[in-house]
C-alpha cells in the first residue's frame, strides 16, 4: 500500500501541472483531496462540457444563508486538475476536509464567505507568513515570488512533492505553531478520511491537500487524539450548489485568503506552452493598441530582450511577471506607471468570469433568471456593462421589467442610472456581475420558483409588514416599473388603508410624488391606472383640505420642511395636468397666502405659485406686494415672505420691473441697522438662485443705481429747459 502525499499551493499553474504529471504516473486507484464532503454528490458536473472555469462550489445552510461558504477553483487550481483526471479515469474521488455542516456549526455566525485559506499567517505568531521564513533563507523578501520561482515557473519537477513535504515539516516543527481548534479539527478529519481509505484496502492513494497540512498526514498521532478531537461536533444542515466564478475575486486584493496576485497571468502560463513571454507581450501590445497607444513589432522585441536580460541577471532561468512588468514600464510605457494598470485590470488580474450549465443543480429561482438573461441577451459580465433601452422596443421593455424585478428583491445585478428629461422611453442601466448574488438568489427562492412569482410574493409581504406611508408609495411606484400585477395590487390596498387612516397631511405631501411619477410615466408599460388614480385624487383632496391648518403657528425649520414640500407637491400636481386637481389645489394657494396666521415664508412661496398660474397679476399684486413690504412690519417677517415668494427662482425679478422696483425701493428705506439684521435672510435667499441668475441681478442692480445717478444729475442741470428760458430772461433784463 501506498500514500501519495501532495502538498500543493491552491490556484497555481505549476501545482497543477505537477499534480496532473504525478497522477498520470502513478495512477492511483483513489483520489483524496482538500474539499467539502457535502459537495461529492455534484463533482460530476466538473466534467460536463458546458462547464468552464472559474467556478465555485457554494456550501450554505438552508435556513441561514448568512451562513455560506465558497471554494473556488480555476482551471489551473490543482484541485480542479485532480478532479478531472478522476473522472476522465473513473477513479473515486473524496472530499477529506472537515465537512462544512461542523465548520459552520463551530463558527456560527461569524461567517467566512470565501474558504479554503491556505494563508498560513494566521496560524503562526505576529500572522507572519511562514513561508516567508523559507524564502528569506533563499534571499527573498516576498513568499509569492519565491514560491512562483521555485515551483510555478520550475522546468524541472523532479521530486518536487518530497521537497514540499520536507520544507513545510521542518517549518512547522521548528515554529511549534499551535493550530486553532478549526485546523485541528481539519487535520484530524483529513486523518480520518485516510485511515478510512486504508481500511477499505486501497493500494495507491494520493492525497492532494495544501502544502501546510502535509506534516499533520505524515505524523499521524493516536486514532483515540483525533476520535476525542471530533466526538460530539455541532452540526447544521447544509446544501450545495455551482456558482460561476470570477478571475478578480480570486486576487488577494477580494480578501480571499488563499488568493493570488495574478489570476490571469496564472491563466496565461497554464494555457502557454512555450514562448510564454512573447505571446504575454503580445496580448499587451494587442491591449495598449485598443486603448489607442501606439505600440510596434519592436516595442515587443525589446521588451522581451530586457525581460530576459532582468531574469538573466537575478538568477532566474525565465521571465517572471515582475521582470515582464518592469521591462514593459521601461520600454512600453515610457516610465509611465500608470499604465500598467491597465495591464493590471485586464491582464494580470483578468475580467475573465466562468459558467456552470444550465441544468446543474440550482434553486428553480436560480435556473429562470438564468433562462431569461438568456432570452433577454443581458450580458453576465465582471466588468461594469452600461445598456440603453428603448421601452417602445418589446425586447427592452422585457429587460427593464427583468432588471427592475431583480433589483427590488435586492439582487443588485443591474443599477439604473439617470437620463436627461422626464417622461422620455428611455432607460439607461449599469451591470455587473458578483458571484455572491449566488447567495441573495438562493435567499429569494423561498418565495417562488420564477423571477415574478418570488417578486410578487415577496413584495407584497414586504408591503403587508410596512407601516410609513411614503416607504409604500415609492415601493409601489419601482413594482408598476416591474409589472407585478399581484404585489401591485396588495400595494395599492395597503396605500389606501394608510393614507385613509392617516391625519398627518405632512406624510401624505411625502407619499404622493412618487405615486404621481408612477401614474403621469408608467403609461409605457401599459399598464391600468384606473385604481392608482382614485387614490392619488382623494390623496390631494385630503391635503387641499388639511394643508392650510398645517401652514400656522409653526417655527422657522417646520416652515422650511413644508416649503421644500410645496415645491414637490406644486410640481406633482402640475405634473398630473387634471383641471378639477388644480383648480383645487389653486383654491388652497389662496387661502394659504391670504390667511394672516399662515407661516410668512409659506405665505410669500403661496402667493408666488399664485402668480405663476396668473391668477396674481398688476394691482392686486402690487397691493399683495407692497402689504407684505411695508415698513410697518417686522423686517425679518418681511425677509422672509420675500424669500418665500422667490423660492425656486430669481429670474422673476429679472423680467418684471414693477417686482424689481418693489424689492430695489424696500431695501433702499432700510437704516444701516435694520439692513444689518435683515442681510443674513436676504443672503439664503438669494444664495438658492443660479450663478447666472446671481450676475444678472447683479448686474441689474449695477445699472440701475447708474442711471438713478444720471437722473439726478439730469434734474440739477437741465441745459434744454435752460436754453428755452434764456430768451425771456434777456427779454426782461433788457439784453439784447
Amino acid at each position: 500500500m501506498s500514500i501519495h502525499l501532495l502538498g500543493i499551493r491552491h490556484h497555481g499553474p505549476g501545482s497543477a501541472k505537477n499534480v496532473k504529471l504525478y497522477l498520470e504516473k502513478i495512477r492511483p486507484d483513489i483520489i483524496l483531496l482538500e474539499g467539502p464532503p457535502e459537495a461529492e454528490a455534484i463533482l460530476h458536473w466538473a466534467g460536463h462540457k458546458e462547464m468552464k472555469p472559474p467556478v465555485a462550489i457554494l456550501a450554505y445552510v438552508p435556513n441561514n444563508l448568512q451562513q455560506a461558504l465558497f471554494y473556488p477553483f480555476a482551471e489551473f487550481s490543482p484541485e480542479w486538475q485532480a478532479i478531472l483526471y478522476a473522472l476522465e479515469n473513473k477513479i473515486p474521488l473524496r472530499f477529506m476536509d472537515l465537512p462544512v455542516a461542523h465548520k459552520l456549526a463551530i463558527q456560527g455566525n461569524s461567517v467566512e464567505q470565501e474558504i479554503e485559506s491556505e494563508a498560513p499567517g494566521e496560524m503562526v505568531q505576529n500572522n507572519k507568513d511562514p513561508f516567508l521564513y523559507l524564502a528569506e533563507i533563499a534571499g527573498y523578501t516576498d513568499a509569492e515570488k519565491w514560491w512562483e520561482n521555485n515551483f510555478e515557473y520550475r522546468e524541472n519537477n523532479n521530486a518536487v512533492f518530497d521537497a514540499v513535504s520536507e520544507a513545510v515539516c521542518n517549518l512547522r516543527e521548528q515554529l511549534k505553531d499551535e493550530p486553532g481548534f478549526i485546523e485541528k479539527c481539519r487535520e484530524a478529519w483529513m486523518r480520518k478520511m485516510l485511515k478510512q481509505a486504508e481500511k477499505e484496502m486501497y493500494n495507491d492513494i494520493a492525497v492532494i491537500c495544501g502544502a501546510w497540512h502535509v506534516p499533520a498526514l505524515k505524523n499521524i498521532p493516536k486514532d483515540k487524539e483525533d476520535t476525542n478531537l471530533l466526538k460530539n461536533l455541532p452540526k447544521v444542515k447544509v446544501e450545495c450548489t455551482w456558482v460561476p466564478w470570477t478571475y478578480s475575486r480570486l486576487s488577494f486584493t477580494s480578501g480571499y485568503g488563499a488568493g493570488i496576485n495574478s489570476p490571469g497571468w496564472y491563466h496565461h502560463i497554464w494555457k502557454t506552452k512555450k514562448d510564454i513571454s512573447i505571446k504575454w507581450l503580445t496580448k499587451v501590445a494587442r491591449l495598449f493598441r485598443k486603448n489607442q497607444i501606439d505600440i510596434s513589432s519592436a516595442h515587443i522585441i525589446e521588451t522581451v530582450r530586457l525581460a530576459e536580460t532582468l531574469s538573466s541577471l537575478r538568477g532566474l532561468a525565465v521571465p517572471g511577471l515582475e521582470e515582464l512588468n518592469e521591462a514593459t514600464n521601461s520600454v512600453m510605457c515610457m516610465g509611465d506607471a500608470i499604465l500598467l494598470s491597465i495591464i493590471h485590470k485586464e491582464l494580470i488580474v483578468s475580467p475573465r468570469l466562468g459558467y456552470v450549465p444550465i441544468d446543474a443543480p440550482k434553486t428553480p429561482l436560480q435556473v429562470d433568471i438564468e433562462k431569461t438573461q438568456k432570452q433577454l441577451r443581458l450580458p453576465l459580465t465582471e466588468d461594469e456593462k452600461e445598456i440603453a433601452l428603448d421601452l417602445r422596443e418589446e425586447r427592452d421593455l422585457e429587460k427593464s421589467i427583468f432588471l427592475h424585478r431583480l433589483a427590488l428583491m435586492g439582487i443588485k445585478w443591474g443599477v439604473k442610472k439617470s437620463v436627461s428629461g422626464k417622461g422620455t422611453f428611455k432607460e439607461a442601466w449599469v451591470l455587473h456581475w458578483d458571484p455572491a448574488f449566488a447567495i441573495d438568489i438562493i435567499d429569494k427562492a423561498l418565495w417562488g420558483n420564477s423571477v415574478e412569482e418570488a417578486g410578487n410574493n415577496f413584495l407584497s409581504a414586504k408591503a403587508t409588514a410596512e407601516n410609513s406611508l411614503q416607504t409604500i408609495s415609492v415601493l409601489l411606484s419601482d413594482t408598476l416599473l416591474s409589472n407585478l400585477p399581484q404585489a401591485t395590487e396588495t400595494l395599492l390596498k395597503r396605500i389606501h388603508a394608510l393614507a385613509a387612516a392617516s391625519g398627518d397631511v405632512i406624510q401624505l405631501i411625502e407619499a404622493l410624488p412618487p405615486l404621481v411619477n408612477a401614474l403621469r410615466y408608467g403609461n409605457v408599460r401599459r399598464m391600468d391606472n384606473a385604481v392608482l388614480s382614485q387614490i392619488v385624487e382623494s390623496m390631494i383632496t385630503r391635503i387641499s383640505i388639511s394643508l392650510p391648518g398645517a401652514c400656522q403657528a409653526v417655527d422657522e425649520d417646520a416652515a422650511q420642511h413644508l416649503l421644500d414640500l410645496f415645491f414637490q407637491l406644486n410640481d406633482s400636481i402640475t405634473l398630473l395636468q387634471n383641471e378639477d386637481q388644480l383648480k383645487q389645489w389653486q383654491e388652497t394657494l389662496v387661502i394659504i397666502s391670504e390667511n394672516k396666521n399662515t407661516a410668512t415664508l409659506l405665505a410669500g412661496y403661496a402667493t408666488r405659485l399664485l402668480y405663476d398660474f396668473k391668477l396674481l397679476a398688476g394691482e392686486k399684486l402690487q397691493t399683495l406686494f407692497t402689504n407684505a413690504l411695508s415698513s410697518v412690519n417686522a423686517y425679518a417677517h418681511t425677509a422672509a415672505w420675500l424669500e418665500g415668494f422667490l423660492k425656486g427662482s430669481g429670474t422673476i425679478l429679472l423680467i418684471d420691473e414693477n417686482l424689481w422696483l418693489l424689492v430695489e425701493t424696500w431695501v433702499k428705506q432700510l437704516s444701516e441697522q435694520h439692513f444689518i439684521e435683515v442681510l443674513p435672510l436676504m443672503r439664503r435667499t438669494f444664495s438658492q438662485f443660479s450663478s447666472p441668475e446671481r450676475r444678472k441681478l447683479g448686474e441689474k442692480a449695477k445699472s440701475s443705481t447708474v442711471s438713478n445717478h444720471r437722473k439726478q444729475l439730469v434734474f440739477e442741470i437741465d441745459h434744454e429747459g435752460g436754453m428755452k428760458a434764456l430768451p425771456i430772461i434777456m427779454h426782461l433784463l433788457n439784453i439784447h
